[in-house]
Parts: structure tokens; sequence; C-alpha cells
């Protein structure tokens, strides 16, 4: 018979948050250009009429113009910016490699944005917003999470807000491609860009703006959401509902 001398204590609650995926980035191996080059060579490997090609040559657009606003010191702290895009673009290379690889070791809302991209009947905007919704509504949510938890337990008011800051000025870089966007890699496939009235309705530069900036707010949140998880437990429950999200949205795109 277990006596009171012999009931064992509980153990102990696991309160250490889980390490980020990467942990910190070495900024002195940060090469731009062999990042540009990486997605130069895809785009160079893939025929004209491949579907991935339509996210990656607008992440290509939107890649120039961040690496050129964060030198040209348009944010608060460009250093740690810049960090943000490199790994937020390494996430992407890992789910395309992962996919090519074996399809299903990649995650699933990439395996849904491929899946699309090889089939015949689906139009570029398509193909570009499935893309987005996965590189910005689960990546960027673990690249956030990533870069933010090695600091972020003794960050500053003052500094958090700034990280925020520079967060919501990704938005406007952001907009100011969509020009780009829809006059070099969008309405080349479409034909008359003004027919175009597919899943969200026409596509201006307003409507996708407003689309991603919304998307983003919520990625930030979510990504609190990630670090203030005290144990294993909870992170894995709250990047499920952050992978569901994302497949919802991308469901309903198709």
């Amino acid at each position: 018979m277990m006596t009171s001398s012999d009931t064992p204590s509980p153990e102990p609650r696991d309160t250490a948050r889980p390490t980020a995926r990467c942990g910190r980035v070495d900024d002195a191996r940060l090469d731009d250009a062999a990042l540009l080059g990486r997605m130069e060579t895809h785009l160079r490997s893939w025929p004209e009429d491949q579907g991935r090609r339509v996210f990656l040559e607008c992440y290509l657009i939107m890649t120039r113009n961040m690496l050129a606003g964060v030198h040209g010191r348009r944010f608060g702290d460009g250093r740690w910016v810049h960090r943000l895009l490199h790994r937020f673009a390494a996430y992407y290379f890992d789910a395309l490699d992962a996919y090519e690889r074996t399809p299903s070791s990649a995650p699933p809302v990439w395996q849904l944005a491929f899946e699309v991209t090889d089939a015949a009947n689906r139009t570029p905007v398509q193909h570009l917003l499935l893309g987005v919704n996965a590189h910005i509504n689960y990546d960027l949510v673990l690249t956030l999470e990533e870069v933010l938890a090695p600091e972020w337990p003794d960050l500053e008011p003052e500094h958090r807000a700034t990280r925020y800051a520079d967060h919501c000025g990704i938005n406007r870089v952001i907009a100011d491609s969509i020009d780009a966007v829809q006059d070099t890699v969008l309405e080349p496939r479409m034909g008359v860009l003004g027919a175009v009235d597919v899943v969200l309705g026409p596509l201006d530069e307003m409507l996708v703006s407003r689309l991603i900036t919304s998307w983003r707010e919520d990625v930030w949140h979510n990504a609190q959401d990630l670090l203030a998880c005290r144990c294993d437990r909870d992170r894995k429950a709250c990047l499920q509902s952050v992978e569901d999200d994302a497949m919802r949205i991308g469901e309903r795109l198709i």
C-alpha cells in the first residue's frame, strides 16, 4: 500500500518556450545576390507555362524592392528587416525543395498551392494568390516567431513597437510593387487585365494591397500567440490553428 510519503510529486510544468526553428541569423551570411540568383535560377529552369512561375516572378519583384528599401534605409531597423527577409525566403525554398523531392513532405498549404500550379484549368491569379496565401499566412508566422524569439522576452515596449512598425512598413513596399506585378507577371498571361474577375473580382492594386495588409496583420497576431506559448503542446495547437486557417483560405481560392 502506498503511503503519502511514497506518493510521487507531480511533474513540474514545462515553462520553457519551445525553441524557434533555426535560432539566430548570422548577418554576415546574408547574401542578397545569392538569394536573387536562386530565384532567377529556378525561373530559368521552368518552362514558360509552368504555373509556379507566377508566384516566384512576383516574389522576385517584391524581394528586389524590399532589398532596395532595406539598403535605402526605409525601415526603422533595416538589419532586422534584412534578417527577416532572408529567413522568410528560406521557408519558401524549403517548401519548394520538399515538394519537388517528396510532395507529401511539404507543408499542406504549400502542397495545395503547388498542386494547383500543375493543373491546367487554373488561372494565373489563382496561382499567385495561393502562393501568397501559403507564404504569408503560414510561412511568415513561423518566420516572425523564429526571428523575434531570441529577443522578444527582453525587448522593451518601444523596441517591440519598432518591430511592428517595420512589419507594417513592408506593406507599403508590397503596395508599391503591385503595378509591376500586374504589368509584367499577370497581364501578359491574362490578355485583357480588365476582364479578370476570378476569385476576388477585378484585380487592382488597392484590392490586392488591402488583402495582403489584412493577412499580414493577422500574421503578426498569430506570431505573438506562438511567442506566448509556454510548452510544446500549446505551440503545436497554435501552429495547427495557423495551418488550418491558411488551408481554409487556400481552399476558398480554388
